[in-house]
């Protein structure tokens, strides 16, 4: 695990990119399997490549989704809330795996 510094992940891409793109597998293999893997797969390429982790404190984090999540949205699979309950528990997922990458949990 990597010791966590709230300063350097301003520079995230530069200090943590690996520990950024292992929690977003990890989140990935979680749910592969609970969820229609076309939708799965679309949501990471269209919806979270273009993410942003952001350390709020206190060992909290949060994605930030693209602004134009709701038109990206319409080229995928599936209904809204489908979307909704896949993105959803996506971006929970890797959430819960930064805490851990971090040692927060």
């Amino acid at each position: 695990m990597t010791e966590f510094d709230a300063e350097k992940f301003e520079e995230k891409y530069v200090h943590y990119f690996e520990e950024l793109e292992t929690a977003y597998s990890n989140a990935y293999q979680e749910l592969h399997g609970q969820y229609d893997s076309e939708i799965l797969r679309g949501i990471d390429r269209q919806i979270l490549s273009e993410s942003e982790p952001v350390y709020e404190g206190d060992g909290a984090f949060h994605i930030r989704l693209p602004d134009d999540t709701a038109t990206r949205a319409q080229s995928l699979p599936g209904d809204e809330e489908t979307f909704d309950t896949v993105l959803s528990a996506f971006t929970d997922a890797i959430e819960r795996e930064l805490r851990r990458q971090f040692e927060f949990e």
